[in-house]
């Protein structure tokens, strides 16, 4: 059983970063996808980034260019980079692990955006 625990998130005015990190325990890190998703009032939960065991990512196109998925398999954690914060970005970020049938999601990190 792994267990996900967010930190980073905050208060930032629009064009300002913050840097998210995910710490995992309680399994083999380096064999899972790691994602970050996020959700904002009223709305789907919806994929902001995803990095696989090879470091490959993806991201979803409202953050290509300003976010930055990263992960450290020594020290179990992932880390989301992110630059030129918008008022839109503002939401819960979560972070998720998932291999075949595995799929753990952290509790959450709000990130807000405003002036």
């Amino acid at each position: 059983q792994a267990q996900l625990v967010e930190s980073g998130g905050g208060l930032v005015q629009p064009g300002g970063s913050l840097r998210l990190s995910c710490a995992a325990s309680g399994t083999i890190f380096s064999a899972f996808v790691m994602g970050w998703h996020r959700q904002a009032p009223g709305m789907q939960r919806e994929l902001v980034a995803v990095i696989d065991s090879g470091g490959r990512t993806h991201y979803a196109d409202s953050v290509k260019g300003r976010f930055a998925i990263s992960r450290d398999n020594a020290q179990s954690t992932v880390y989301l980079q992110m630059n030129s914060l918008k008022p839109e970005d503002t939401a819960v970020y979560y972070c998720n692990a998932f291999k075949g049938p595995e799929n753990y999601w952290g509790q959450g990190t709000q990130v807000t955006v405003s002036s």
